[in-house]
């Protein structure tokens, strides 16, 4: 059976993307599977993705493209070797959010999105998109983590070349919007699977419920899997 990567993004802070990634991880890892769970902050910790951590630590504030297909071509490689089944992925591939903020525009992020397409192989593919209304999101996001967060991530993304026109959280939202229409372009040229799961309609317990479903009828019954 070839591995599986299952990435689960999110349209914005708030929408339970990592909620959802963790209760994917444990599901498939009560069936008996192999599963490596990444979580977000693992980009800067794991020894596939040293690379962009030393370009971080450079002081340049970005990562270069092909550093990160490259990375994950690694971690992919790494991952095969030592027999996993999954790899879920939280906020990882493939990477959009990041490249835009650094300034790269939609036909650079093709040409990046082809070359994750060829990295990431023979693993098949599937992208679980949590999406919201970011207002709304935003909101959730600010009321659960604070005003210092909200200072933060204003701040991240008006430093940044891609994201200088935000000020508020107003701006941030219209922002976000454009990122998401971006976000689907983009996944529509690739093979990979994609799921989307509807945050502003389904709770944690729904949503999960959902995802496990669909990720059901496309992996195949646990029997098949394990």
């Amino acid at each position: 059976m070839a591995a599986h990567l299952i990435s689960v993004i999110g349209s914005s802070p708030g929408v339970g993307k990592s909620t959802l990634c963790r209760a994917v991880t444990d599901w498939l890892a009560g069936t008996g599977a192999s599963v490596d769970h990444f979580e977000e902050a693992d980009i800067l910790t794991r020894s596939a993705f040293r690379p962009v951590a030393e370009e971080f630590a450079g002081g340049a504030g970005a990562v270069r493209p092909a550093t990160l297909v490259a990375c994950t071509r690694a971690y992919v490689e790494e991952s095969l070797g030592a027999g996993r089944d999954y790899l879920v992925t939280d906020a990882l591939l493939p990477f959009i959010p990041s490249l835009v903020a650094w300034g790269h525009d939609e036909s650079g992020l093709v040409q990046v999105m082809e070359e994750l397409t060829r990295a990431v192989e023979p693993a098949q593919v599937t992208v679980v998109y949590v999406h919201d209304d970011p207002e709304t999101a935003l909101r959730r996001a600010v009321e659960r983590e604070g005003a210092a967060w909200e200072h933060w991530y204003l701040r991240k993304l008006a430093d940044s070349p891609g994201t200088r026109a935000v000020h508020d959280l107003s701006s941030a939202a219209d922002h976000l919007r454009f990122e998401a229409d971006l976000t689907r372009r983009l996944l529509a040229r690739t093979p990979w699977r994609l799921l989307t799961v509807d945050a502003g309609a389904l709770d944690a317990r729904e949503a999960y419920a959902y995802t496990r479903r669909h990720l059901t009828d496309a992996l195949g019954p646990p029997e098949e899997r394990t």
